[in-house]
């Protein structure tokens, strides 16, 4: 549906918003309530108001499928904030920098995005079995998602077996300290990275493993590269801000697991009967607009069971993947 103005015209705007946020987090603070209100907010009614643009310049269709992928996208972007939460639990970071690091990681998650889209597309354009390929990778995961939460450890994350964070400390000395918001710097004659450099390291490869499901996913409910871009673009600018507001109410949506398995599953199996319609005609598809109540059915079951479960409950999220305060002390110890 995109013009190359249009493309141009839309990646200046992410460039802009991601300037923006880094001039606004230059000077390190602890991110207060009402400042992650007001922005989510703003990373809220942005994409909201682009999907009323979109549907009205290209018509219902279009815009269904830009709104259920970004509802897939901010789903599976809730799910990402439980491990950015241990991360910088595990790796001690202070408040005034968790947001910082949250932004860096949000800044190389776009570009690698764009590349997996950009080779995603490619793939789609040549290969018609890549609909059975990207379903079968859905299901996958929806297993994996399902496993995992069933054996009670989903957001399990081990700092030292990251493959990213060992790499780093074999070829690179790390201080013992955070620097402000410096990622490295020169002692002794010799150049550091600071523990902040590792955790964003370690935030941007655990995108990585999120762009394998995320991407496929939204590519199962529209093929067209310009809305799977803005959708996982606006998903994850919102990340920083989100990831403040619900720092507290992560610990309570202890059924989301088995939401998020079940979303990708029905997008896998959408996929790969996309991909048997095109060899047998008479082979149903699912249409946009069921997928669109799917999704929100599910995410609205798993969030009322969530809330029912955990009533009266208290806790601090961090502690549920079990990272324990001894490896916290490792970590911070030998960054």
């Amino acid at each position: 549906m995109a013009t190359p103005t249009l493309w141009a015209v839309t990646i200046l705007a992410v460039i802009a918003l991601l300037v923006a946020d880094f001039l606004i987090t230059r000077r390190p603070h602890e991110v207060s309530m009402r400042e992650a209100l007001g922005w989510s907010a703003f990373y809220i009614a942005l994409p909201l108001a682009f999907g009323g643009w979109v549907w009205a310049a290209f018509g219902a269709p279009t815009g269904v499928e830009y709104l259920t992928g970004y509802l897939v996208e901010k789903s599976l972007s809730v799910d990402n904030l439980f491990v950015f939460m241990l991360l910088l639990s595990a790796f001690a970071v202070p408040p005034a920098l968790q947001q910082r690091v949250l932004l860096l990681g949000i800044a190389g998650a776009l570009v690698l995005r764009g590349v997996f889209i950009a080779l995603g597309a490619a793939v789609l354009a040549n290969l018609s079995w890549a609909f059975l390929l990207f379903g079968g990778i859905l299901l996958a995961t929806a297993v994996k998602i399902l496993v995992d939460q069933l054996r009670g450890g989903s957001h399990d994350v081990d700092v030292s077996s990251l493959r990213s964070v060992r790499l780093i400390r074999r070829f690179m000395p790390v201080t013992d300290d955070y620097r402000g918001p410096r990622l490295s710097v020169r002692e002794q004659g010799r150049r550091m990275l600071t523990p902040l450099a590792v955790v964003v390291v370690a935030v941007f490869a655990a995108d990585v493993v999120f762009a394998v499901d995320s991407v496929p996913a939204v590519y199962g409910i529209t093929s067209d590269p310009y809305l799977v871009f803005a959708t996982n673009a606006f998903a994850l600018l919102g990340l920083r801000a989100l990831y403040f507001v619900l720092q507290g109410a992560l610990s309570k949506l202890v059924h989301l697991g088995y939401g998020l398995a079940t979303i990708l599953a029905f997008i896998g199996v959408k996929l790969v009967l996309h991909w048997a319609h095109g060899i047998w005609a008479g082979v149903p598809e699912i249409p946009t607009l069921a997928s669109l109540g799917v999704i929100v059915g599910v995410l609205a079951v798993v969030t009322a069971t969530s809330l029912w479960a955990t009533r009266g409950a208290g806790g601090d999220p961090t502690d549920e993947g079990g990272t324990g305060d001894e490896e916290r002390r490792q970590v911070t110890a030998q960054p």
